[in-house]
């Protein structure tokens, strides 16, 4: 699978299991265990059927068109007209391929493999073999959002924890080895400000200021609204600048290593997803 694609869950409905995944934070349902629902024997048969009525192109034509800049309107336009024909037949892989759509997905491989579709598209599959289905898959695919949220809240919260008290060891490094005796309080705060800063840039590739300047209608800091695997690297990054900081590197060469340490740990959390979430240089605080 992709890196941008995350680990699949599956759900029951009416006895019935189906594998869910995520793709660029977006839900794909597989149709053919949706299917396997009215027919176990060809689920490919019954998504076929789905695919040549008139309803389903139109309906999945206008979700490319509002989803997929890269979509084929003249293509989609050909086949709306053509599934007015009682010859018309239409399979996923036809469709992705000729339409250069994204809603479905066609995989390979005997486990695993079959067509999925987005959630949107999904729902309406669900709606066509039956009313009751559709109520069945809304409220399990419901219920595991809501749980998914819920332990996502729950890891947030404690990476959160855990970066406040790498925070303590990394302020105590500071205090010891930077900061000299007898300043003001204001002096140290600034200490404090700038070696922070310097995990920001390092890992958001923008200090604190910057990025309240860019978002002047946002309450809060630019770690309040990090990802949970941003919060992660910087929890790591505390450590390690704790650790640079007694072994009295100058902050600029601290800024390289821990930039280095942000890609590495951004790129094994989360692939080249992460990488976006990363600028190319980090800038030197002044």
């Amino acid at each position: 699978m992709e890196n941008n694609v995350a680990k699949k869950e599956t759900i029951t409905v009416q006895g019935t299991k189906i594998v869910l995944f995520s793709k660029e934070k977006e839900d794909y349902i597989s149709l053919t265990d949706m299917a396997r629902y009215r027919n176990d024997e060809s689920p490919s048969q019954v998504i076929s059927l789905w695919l040549r009525t008139y309803s389903t192109i139109e309906y999945i034509g206008l979700w490319e068109k509002l989803n997929n800049p890269n979509f084929k309107p003249h293509i989609y336009e050909g086949f709306k007209n053509e599934s007015a024909k009682p010859h018309f037949w239409m399979s996923p892989q036809k469709w992705i391929s000729e339409t250069n759509a994204i809603g479905l997905i066609s995989k390979s491989g005997r486990y695993g493999g079959g067509t999925f579709a987005h959630s949107d598209i999904a729902f309406k599959f669900a709606a066509w073999i039956s009313a009751e289905f559709e109520l069945f898959l809304v409220t399990e695919f419901k219920r595991l959002k809501r749980e998914e949220n819920q332990r996502l809240s729950l890891e947030w919260n404690l990476q959160r924890t855990l970066s406040k008290i790498n925070y303590r060891i990394h302020t105590d490094a500071i205090k010891e080895c930077i900061i000299p005796q007898l300043v003001t309080k204001k002096q140290i705060s600034t200490v404090y400000a700038n070696e922070a800063d310097l995990l920001n840039v390092a890992l958001f590739g923008k200090t604190a200021k910057q990025w309240r300047d860019d978002n002047p209608g946002e309450k809060g800091n630019i770690r309040d609204f990090a990802a949970l695997e941003q919060l992660v690297v910087l929890s790591n990054m505390e450590s390690v600048n704790a650790l640079l900081v007694r072994h009295s590197l100058p902050q600029g060469e601290r800024l390289v290593q821990l930039n280095n340490v942000a890609i590495t740990q951004m790129k094994s959390l989360m692939g080249n997803q992460g990488m976006k979430l990363l600028k190319e240089k980090p800038q030197i605080i002044s």
